[in-house]
């Protein structure tokens, strides 16, 4: 699959070539000209590239720089802890856990690197601290698997930073952007356990490196003109989704690998810094780049048909550019549930369908059934979370539960053989069933199953998740 992905999205030698000049004095943003056949094929192009990284800005937008969204956190270079579980009121970000209290850094690394310092966590107690570039890929995690429980500090590095690994520092990692997004996750084990979260949050800490080594602040870096987001819904069809992934591009220094994309990216006006006018193009032109990015939804849906029948699955589409190997598809892909993690930290088994194939919907009922001793293998826990589609987003119910989740399983009611049934309904149950009730809306919806710091036997298949079986 991997393979077929990449044949159709990139582009035959044949069109690279096939330049032809647009009549003498027609103004346009795509400079060098070329024909609109050629135009739309790299607007297809740019746009799965580019979509994931306007996406993500879109959110950093509403959580570091628009005051007035309801989904600010605060200023960039600060920790901005969430003493709470995600509910049906968060809308920023799509499928969001309920399992693990955030806490979100928008790191700025222009000026000089940053300093992060966690306490010790008691053992027993998950965490972790996902490093998103803004490429949207995961460059690089601290936490419970990779650096261990114990208190300490790392330094987080721009592209341009060179330098020996400071005194007192247990780890540089460097970006390969100058702005990035850190999401720590803290594991709540209960309600009652909130109190113990909230302290935790309260030790996180970020300080400028020059700060945390004592020595004299280097001169400040520039203030960003932040550009304007546009909605999701404006994204799916709108040409200004190359200005601002013009604008991301600034902050994105060319990596080798993408020097030849960036050139053919430059035949259409995309580039970093560029100024993406649609107003300056001919006629011709829009309507051709236009049909680019309806080209590139139709190899979306096909995409999310195999991501839905789990041929494409999470632990695909969320990773290291290393790991993805530049599958700028894929990292598309991922925009479904953005900013989710590698498959080393977190697995995704993802319901869209039944066991037949029919589509999720509240209208039916269904069960997830574990045999015994085949839960879910994770070294640190795992949870099933449901959401309603379109918006991927968590489903208000009348007993308030978005998830179930194995620090749950001592409430549950196992079966008589000892396996489990989850009961996914917009019905209740029943009363003697409805410790197991996982409840879903009355249309679409979708179910992610999340394996936090997955075993063995989940990363090299032994173990696969069940199928979501529909009540006839």
């Amino acid at each position: 699959m991997k393979t077929s992905v990449h044949a159709t999205f990139k582009l035959t030698i044949a069109s690279v070539f096939a330049l032809v000049l647009l009549p003498a004095g027609a103004a346009s943003a795509a400079a060098p000209a070329v024909t609109p056949a050629e135009a739309r094929a790299i607007a297809k192009e740019a746009y799965i590239y580019g979509y994931p990284m306007v996406d993500g800005y879109r959110i950093q937008y509403g959580y570091f720089v628009d005051k007035t969204d309801p989904e600010y956190k605060g200023q960039w270079n600060e920790i901005h802890n969430i003493p709470r579980v995600y509910t049906p009121e968060d809308k920023a970000v799509q499928t969001p856990n309920s399992d693990t209290p955030y806490s979100f850094l928008g790191a700025d690394l222009r000026a000089e690197p940053l300093v992060l310092t966690v306490p010790e966590i008691p053992e027993g107690r998950y965490y972790s601290i996902q490093s998103i570039d803004a490429y949207t890929f995961n460059f690089a995690y601290a936490g419970s698997r990779t650096t261990g429980n114990e208190a300490g500090s790392i330094m987080l590095a721009g592209p341009n930073w060179k330098g020996e690994k400071p005194q007192g520092i247990k780890e540089v990692i460097q970006s390969e952007t100058e702005i990035n997004t850190l999401i720590y996750r803290t594991q709540l084990f209960d309600p009652t356990d909130l109190e113990n979260v909230k302290r935790i949050q309260s030790e996180y800490k970020v300080q400028p490196l020059s700060q945390f080594l004592g020595q004299p602040a280097p001169t400040p870096a520039s203030a960003i003109d932040f550009i304007k987001p546009i909605s999701q819904e404006e994204q799916k069809s709108s040409l200004e989704v190359f200005n601002i992934l013009n604008f991301v591009l600034q902050f994105s220094p060319t990596v080798p690998s993408e020097k030849e994309l960036m050139g053919r990216f430059a035949k259409i006006g995309i580039g970093a810094g560029k100024t993406f006018d649609p107003t300056e193009l001919s006629p011709e032109m829009k309507k051709a780049l236009e049909e680019g990015i309806g080209d590139a939804w139709k190899e979306f849906a096909g995409g999310a048909k195999l991501l839905a029948e789990g041929k494409i699955t999470a632990g695909d589409v969320f990773g290291t550019r290393e790991s993805m190997n530049n599958n700028y598809f894929y990292r598309w892909l991922a925009t479904i549930g953005i900013w989710g993690n590698s498959k080393q930290e977190a697995m995704y088994p993802i319901y869209f369908t039944d066991a037949s194939g029919q589509k999720l919907d509240g209208a039916n009922r269904y069960t997830l059934h574990f045999p015994k001793g085949q839960l879910p293998p994770a070294h640190a826990f795992w949870s099933l979370t449901m959401y309603q589609l379109p918006e991927s987003l968590l489903v208000a119910n009348p007993i308030d539960r978005y998830l179930i989740n194995s620090p749950m399983l001592p409430k549950l009611k196992m079966d008589t053989d000892g396996g489990l049934t989850l009961y996914i309904q917009h019905e209740s149950p029943g009363k003697d069933l409805e410790s197991n009730w996982l409840p879903a809306p009355k249309g679409p919806f979708s179910a992610y199953l999340r394996i936090y710091w997955p075993e063995a036997a989940a990363l090299d298949g032994t173990w696969t998740a069940p199928k979501l079986e529909m009540v006839k």
